[in-house]
């Protein structure tokens, strides 16, 4: 039976608004069947390359290999996709008995000695082969893709790498479903107006749609591990004896004996990868990671994690001696520990700067911030989005938009999915259903934007803390990276770019949020309509700084570490908490500020490998970000035309089609210094 003809929906064409998946068809049995024949098709594909008695061309063996696998490529997507926001056990169960054969095929792949000899002999000869700039860095990439997967390594030890990799993929889908495992699984009751001493009425609320969500009788609430709930419960909880219950619950995640347990996971994580990089020459992982980044060596990282991590200490000490002198006129006992900071913080907080959240979320409904987003995108790029409601996705919470250009072309669809839920794994992500390429396919990019905020309780808004609006935008960064990538191969395409160059369009496109002028035109009260004040923007902007040592401590740490235990050069790896626990203390982590993510729920690290001695990328990105807004600031207008033309042409729309530093130097006129990073974190001396 060939696939257009099978039952199985995944195996049809997809022939809904767009090529959307069927997903109201879709099942989680019919995900295995259907990878047995993508597989079969793409290596009956790739053996067909490579068994071709024409000489290799560009044209017959790398345009081809970038338009095989499309069964394989759409299904990949999708699949990933659903594990991630709308999760099942069958789908979980799915997930784990596909990551070992899935990881097999990808080595098949890149280990095929017949497709390889055609690329390598490309590669030697790409000089003299009259390439335009995008086909030769296509070659490039796809050369090295093919080397960093093991295909110039012996025999013996392709068929271990091969190994090492399945592994690894089973390893990575465990613990990831392992960290989901507990957040699911935990709940805070809130069973009398006790326990909800201090809650403003908008997390209340929220946590009543958390209670309704899981089943819970009416009246119910509860605090769960999303990050929608617990931060406020942290910042607003009366309680000490509850949030120190919460924050063990939260830091704890993957560290809970029995079938969760990510600590063993972890090691052998850490030991396989070690394996990995020894295989390809390199005395650890992190030589091997980085050897393909823009920063390209742990020296490089090093350094500028060392610029960032004194200043940001010095200042969450200061910051701490403001929090416990709170304290202390409050007559609460001392020490400060790590489950009061954010409690103590917004009491600081507003007492100098007159501001606390429930202030602020008002103005800041989560309708109102999406056309925030879009208006944004409209005034820069010139595109348009048109909510299409009829068109239905994968869960009753997504919508669904088609994105035009400022000529009324089709420039992509764009899926948004904002709630937090049960099935949904924690933090923020952009994934791809499409990816935008031509090479003979034409094909227009889904992108699917996904966030965890809490929902409004049934028939009320959605409110937004300032942080979560800076989410939806970074994310949005992400989105827009993928919508419009204007690139002829799909192996360059929107974010398929170097992991430190991945976050400068999301972390760019925050500084919008921030600007006044937004503000004024699209944070209004969610039951009045009224402008947000020009009072409350004074004290937001006065704020800005404020905490930023407890942050930039807390996410340097979580690099420091990851950076740490990838350059490590043991064969096998460490007790994860043991050696989370010595590397602080040697760095002089103050115990009360505490890491974003300890390692048995780093997913960053340990879910795959993308962010793998890479979590410092966002640092990187952030000089890249700062230093590229400062453009805008120069021009006198934050959309100033010329200005967005050159960032949307150089950054935006080039994906992986033009090396990093040239990217950036083609938009900026020169490399990114890194004085507007330090400035905008407050970490440049008075």
């Amino acid at each position: 039976m060939s696939p257009l003809t099978s039952p199985n929906p995944l195996l049809q064409d997809w022939t809904g608004p767009y090529g959307l998946p069927p997903f109201a068809q879709i099942e989680a049995a019919h995900f295995l069947p259907a990878f047995e024949q993508a597989l079969a098709q793409h290596r009956a594909e790739l053996d067909a390359i490579a068994a071709q008695p024409e000489p290799p061309s560009f044209a017959n063996t790398l345009a081809v290999f970038d338009r095989s696998g499309r069964l394989l490529t759409r299904l990949e997507s999708l699949f990933y996709s659903l594990a991630a926001s709308a999760t099942s056990p069958e789908l979980q169960a799915a997930q784990r008995a596909l990551a070992g054969p899935l990881a097999a095929h990808n080595s098949w792949t890149y280990m095929h000695a017949g497709l390889f000899k055609r690329v390598d002999v490309l590669h030697r000869e790409r000089h003299a082969l009259g390439l335009d700039a995008q086909a030769l860095r296509l070659l490039e990439r796809v050369h090295l893709d093919f080397v960093r997967a093991g295909a110039k390594l012996a025999f013996a030890e392709q068929k271990r790498y091969a190994q090492v990799m399945e592994r690894l993929a089973e390893l990575n889908t465990q613990f990831g479903q392992n960290v989901l495992a507990d957040e699911t699984g935990y709940q805070l009751l809130l069973q009398d107006a006790a326990d909800s001493a201090g809650l403003p009425d908008f997390l209340l609320a929220a946590a009543a749609q958390a209670a309704s969500d899981r089943g819970l009788p009416a009246g119910s609430r509860v605090i769960t591990l999303s990050r929608s709930l617990i931060v406020p419960f942290l910042t607003f909880s009366e309680r000490r004896d509850l949030r120190e219950q919460a924050w063990r619950a939260w830091v704890g995640r993957g560290e809970n004996a029995g079938a969760s347990d990510n600590r063993a996971l972890a090691q052998e994580i850490l030991t396989l990868r070690n394996e990995q990089a020894r295989l390809h020459g390199h005395a650890c992982y992190a030589d091997y990671a980085l050897a393909d980044t823009m920063a390209g060596s742990r020296a490089a990282v090093n350094g500028l994690l060392a610029q960032v991590w004194e200043p940001a200490k010095a200042a969450a000490a200061a910051e701490q001696a403001a929090l416990e002198a709170q304290m202390q006129s409050l007559g609460h006992a001392l020490p400060l520990q790590a489950w009061d900071w954010r409690f103590y913080a917004e009491k600081v907080r507003k007492a100098q700067y007159d501001l606390d959240e429930a202030e602020v979320k008002p103005y800041f409904p989560l309708d109102a911030m999406v056309q925030a987003l879009f208006d944004c995108a409209g005034r820069l790029f010139g595109l348009r989005f048109e909510a299409k409601p009829e068109v239905a996705a994968y869960h009753p919470d997504v919508q669904v938009y088609e994105v035009q250009d400022a000529d009324g072309r089709l420039r992509g669809i764009f899926l948004h999915d904002n709630f937090a839920r049960s099935i949904k794994r924690s933090g923020a992500w952009m994934n791809a259903l499409r990816l935008q390429a031509r090479n003979g396919m034409d094909c227009l990019p889904i992108i699917l934007n996904n966030n965890n905020f809490a929902k409004g309780a049934a028939g009320q808004l959605t409110l937004l803390s300032f942080d979560d609006t800076r989410t939806l935008f970074h994310e949005f960064g992400h989105g827009l990276h993928g919508l419009l990538s204007d690139v002829e191969f799909e192996r360059l395409s929107g974010t398929q770019v170097l992991r430190d160059f991945v976050e400068l369009p999301s972390q760019l496109f925050e500084h919008w949020m921030a600007d006044p002028a937004v503000l004024k035109k699209h944070a209004r009260h969610y039951q009045s309509g009224e402008a947000i004040p020009d009072a409350l923007l004074a004290k937001l902007k006065a704020a800005a700084l404020f905490n930023q040592g407890y942050e930039t401590v807390r996410y340097t740490a979580s690099a420091l570490v990851d950076l740490a235990a990838h350059s490590l050069t043991e064969a096998e790896g460490p007790a994860v908490v043991d050696f989370e626990a010595r590397t602080m203390a040697a760095y002089g982590l103050p115990p009360a500020v505490g890491m974003n993510h300890r390692m048995t729920h780093f997913q960053h690290l340990f879910s795959g490998s993308s962010y793998a001695a890479g979590y410092y990328v966002y640092l990187w990105a952030e000089v890249l970000e700062a230093d590229g807004f400062e453009a805008f600031v120069e021009a006198g207008d934050i959309f100033d035309p010329v200005v967005a033309q050159r960032l949307r042409d150089s950054i935006y729309s080039t994906g992986n089609s033009r090396e990093p530093g040239e990217a950036f130097r083609a938009f900026r006129g020169r490399d990114a210094v890194v004085g507007p990073m330090l400035k905008s974190r407050g970490l440049l001396p008075v």
